[in-house]
């Protein structure tokens, strides 16, 4: 009779810490998010997704009194070309602006990716409004595969007058998929051997 109680004590711990666990994973992604808020670490868009519409139509003033330099990056994190077709511009705050990007899937096979941007200096994000943007989707490429996509973007003039230089950076992922690792010395010297 002991035993039985016993047992039933601990199918009763054991249920409890596997709901304990289950909560944890389920709250994962939003602590993850606040965390990475808070700390400004890993920005991935502040208001990307859940840009309102209202507030982007309501800005149409444009601020020629000053200038803001815009630089663009890409990073492909894996065996494909990703590059801005222009590497800055000069922009007015509320001015609508369109860049491009171009990516070509240089891999023999199918491949679906998705871009991750991220802003320096880190308050831009909020102030950094994206109309259009290749980064809201996922796509898939053929093998050879060749695209270009725009960027649309407003910058609120009410970001501070401090700030001079925004950089916007893409970081080109393909999901799904394992990225294969970057290369080591050894490597390369192996291939260089190879030639």
């Amino acid at each position: 009779m002991n035993l039985r109680r016993e047992n039933l004590r601990m199918v009763g711990k054991l249920t409890v810490i596997v709901a304990g666990m289950f909560a944890f994973g389920y709250a994962l992604v939003p602590l993850y998010q606040a965390i990475c808020e808070f700390t400004g670490i890993n920005v991935l868009a502040i208001g990307e997704r859940g840009l309102s519409r209202p507030q982007v139509a309501s800005n149409t003033q444009v601020d020629t009194s000053r200038t803001i330099t815009v630089e663009f990056d890409a990073n492909a994190r894996g065996p494909w070309q990703f590059k801005p077709a222009q590497s800055s511009m000069q922009v007015h705050p509320g001015e609508l602006v369109t860049v491009m990007y171009e990516f070509q899937n240089v891999q023999d096979r199918r491949m679906s990716a998705q871009a991750i941007p991220s802003y320096a200096p880190r308050q831009a994000a909020a102030h950094f409004n994206k109309l259009e943007c290749f980064c809201f989707n996922e796509y898939t490429l053929a093998p050879g595969e060749k695209k270009e996509w725009p960027v649309v973007f407003v910058i609120d003039p009410k970001l501070s007058r401090d700030v001079t230089t925004i950089t916007l950076s893409y970081t080109f992922f393909e999901v799904g998929s394992k990225t294969p690792p970057a290369p080591t010395a050894a490597r390369k010297a192996e291939g260089q051997g190879a030639s």
